[in-house]
């Protein structure tokens, strides 16, 4: 999904032309009542080489936290994920790609096929949600964006010795979209193809997040398939309020928590900052 951020669910187009002094992505303090503190930190899970958004602020952070959170331990098992999500996201004798799409989106479909090398054969077997997704990482490589230089993975490797916690296994992020009700995974499949051609709407997004603009982010994170409410509150909204919990805990077991999720994650009053806000904690914008 091309506006969602998972270790999936929010990979976003990247733009090198942002001047590096711009690069400011989003930080936030989280304080306890009693003064543990931990941070949470929106993070975008593909992006070019070359793109520097590593500021002084994140690398102090960083090293003042304990416990190192991500959306998932290890981003970069690509064996483990390509297992879990053959499994899960397979089922023999699925109808022709162009069957499962609006008539108009036919155009679209040819164009991201063609721009990504992929064959309508590969996708037999993919269930709607499976297809959806490997459409979107397609279309993210031909853009150039490469999970190799995702944020969280240069986070983990920032993290040395420190415990690196998940949020989710991988089979439960997955499972999130193996869940959905047949009409909503139609709806992803149909979404991804609608934003395929939106080149201009990538690039804002992305300096948007480089330049810490969560205003921009979360207007485009109630935008597309995420204006769905069911899809919102169970691939977003819902997500956000297990999270909120499980840092709270760790804050209050004094942690110290960075917490680093993708951008959509982050945003407006369903975001993580906001509902640690609304459990009691303070929360404080850092960068």
């Amino acid at each position: 999904m091309r506006r969602f951020v998972l270790a999936a669910l929010l990979a976003l187009a990247a733009c090198n032309s942002a001047p590096v002094e711009q690069n400011r992505p989003a930080l936030w303090e989280i304080t306890a009542p009693d003064g543990a503190k931990g941070w949470v930190f929106g993070t975008v899970h593909a992006l070019p080489d070359g793109l520097d958004w590593q500021t002084p602020a994140i690398d102090r952070t960083v090293k003042e936290s304990g416990t190192l959170v991500l959306e998932i331990v290890d981003p970069a098992d690509q064996n483990a994920a390509r297992a879990t999500f053959v499994r899960l996201g397979t089922t023999p004798g699925q109808p022709p790609l162009e069957s499962r799409i609006e008539a108009k989106l036919q155009p679209a479909l040819r164009a991201a096929l063609a721009r990504t090398g992929l064959d309508r054969r590969q996708f037999a077997s993919l269930e709607d949600w499976a297809a959806a997704l490997t459409l979107s990482f397609a279309l993210e490589a031909s853009n150039g964006n490469d999970p190799d230089n995702g944020a969280d993975r240069a986070l983990l490797a920032a993290a040395g010795k420190r415990p690196v916690v998940g949020l989710e296994t991988l089979e439960g992020q997955l499972g999130l979209f193996d869940a959905l009700p047949a009409r909503d995974q139609r709806s992803l499949l149909n979404a991804v193809l609608e934003e395929s051609a939106d080149g201009v709407s990538d690039k804002r997004l992305v300096t948007a997040w480089a330049e810490g603009d969560v205003a921009t982010l979360d207007r485009e994170a109630h935008a597309g398939m995420l204006a769905n409410q069911r899809l919102r509150e169970a691939l977003l909204v819902g997500r956000n309020r297990r999270w909120a919990d499980q840092v709270a805990a760790m804050l209050t077991a004094g942690k110290r928590p960075f917490v680093a999720v993708g951008a959509a994650h982050v945003a407006g009053i369903d975001g993580l900052p906001e509902m640690l806000a609304a459990r009691g904690f303070a929360v404080k914008r850092v960068q």
